[in-house]
């Protein structure tokens, strides 16, 4: 048995009704009808046509490549070199915002308000500062990414200082701030919505272990908050740096668990959650006794799905639609599957291009970002709070052998 924790919550990692919806023109309502993106569409980042800057609108000239034709300037940050498995993943996010912005303009409906600059971030925090404050000399109105959450951090910290907003790909929380907002699946909005699922089918008392990882510690908090929230009793939280530490959790834990003292067992942690499931086999727990709830990032992992004492087990997940509907046109037309991530790119496109936003005043508002309505995106609902998180409409998905199965619809 191999102990390796899962990442850290960068957001390289994926995971993804309500009624009352806020609609952004004609644009995000008709994400259902769109498709498009992966690794392989982008080649040498030095701009439009020729490969130099862009002019656009008596704005100053722009470094990197370019699509759209709107008056409004956003630049995308993401990290097309670099770590070879990173840069895989910020081409296909690029790819599928380039899909957004055809999509766009194809549209008898919708207004071409925007154009994006794309700038490549590599890997570092250095990096995302120098494209963040190239942006803002550019004359952007808004930026979209980076990707890893201290790349959002930096950038953030840029955007802050130039009045303009940002809105960043990474699961990491911690990045979050006022006018830096996250598009994507956090943890207490995971956290939350599986544990009230777990409440509203009769789990009393919950017991969970979290990796000793900074994104460890930010699920701990999100998981002592929902408890807290939803009036739920939490009996016990433990924590584990290696497999010697992991076992003596297990030990720790069995005699609640056979008891029934303990009838819910969260274990957010994706790459050692397998190891989990042996060790409490090892220690005589009987298979649906407990009920164990792991975290978005289980969402189509083949050694969770494999593993037969976690059948049952249920997880929070957004609504995979919207990556089968862009599916058919990515592959046509880059090749490849895109990154499961490319979704949040295409929404962040279309919510960038939307009149009420791209044409306000001021350009982004606030007030405008978080409406408590949200917005339709391609994974379903989302809406951003004022502190710069986010909360995600989330499905619940049940583990069987070979893989999972939706338990109940999405709900925020």
């Amino acid at each position: 048995m191999t102990f390796t924790l899962a990442r850290d919550g960068s957001g390289t990692a994926r995971q993804r009704d309500l009624p009352l919806v806020r609609r952004l023109g004609a644009g995000l309502v008709l994400l259902a009808v769109l498709a498009g993106c992966s690794a392989g569409g982008f080649g040498p980042f030095g701009g439009g046509p020729g490969g130099g800057g862009v002019e656009q609108n008596g704005l100053p000239l722009a470094q990197g490549q370019s699509f759209g034709k709107g008056p409004v300037r956003v630049a995308l940050l993401l990290p097309l070199s670099g770590d070879p498995a990173l840069a895989a993943v910020g081409t296909s996010m690029a790819n599928a915002a380039q899909l957004a912005i055809e999509f766009i303009e194809k549209s008898d409906t919708i207004g071409d308000n925007i154009t994006i600059v794309l700038k490549d971030t590599g890997a570092t925090a250095a990096g995302a500062t120098q494209q963040a404050s190239a942006a803002v000399s550019e004359g952007a109105s808004l930026i979209l990414g980076p990707l890893k959450a201290d790349q959002v951090s930096a950038a953030g910290a840029v955007a802050k200082a130039a009045g303009i907003p940002l809105i960043g790909f990474s699961n990491n929380s911690g990045a979050a701030s006022p006018g830096v907002y996250l598009l994507n699946v956090l943890p207490e909005s995971e956290v939350r919505r599986s544990m009230a699922y777990a409440k509203d089918k009769g789990r009393k008392a919950f017991a969970a272990i979290f990796p000793n990882t900074d994104f460890g510690r930010i699920q701990e908090g999100a998981f002592r908050q929902a408890a807290t929230d939803l009036g739920l009793n939490a009996r016990a939280v433990y924590n584990f740096s290696s497999e010697a530490e992991a076992r003596t959790v297990v030990q720790r834990l069995a005699p609640l668990l056979q008891q029934g003292q303990i009838d819910t067992l969260f274990i957010p942690d994706r790459a050692t959650a397998p190891s989990f499931g042996v060790l409490l086999e090892e220690a005589a727990i009987p298979t649906g006794t407990v009920q164990i709830v792991g975290s978005a990032d289980w969402n189509g992992d083949a050694n969770i799905a494999a593993t037969p004492y976690l059948a049952g087990a249920i997880y929070p997940a957004v609504d995979d639609a919207g990556y089968q509907a862009l599916l058919p046109e990515y592959q046509q037309r880059f090749g490849a599957a895109p990154h499961a991530l490319a979704t949040i790119a295409y929404t962040a496109t279309i919510l960038a291009n939307a009149s009420s936003l791209s044409l306000g005043t001021p350009r982004y508002d606030r007030a405008q970002l978080t409406l408590p309505g949200g917005f339709n995106g391609r994974d379903g609902v989302f809406r951003f709070l004022a502190d710069g998180r986010s909360e995600y409409a989330l499905v619940i998905k049940q583990v069987t052998i070979g893989g999972a199965s939706m338990v109940d619809g999405a709900k925020l």
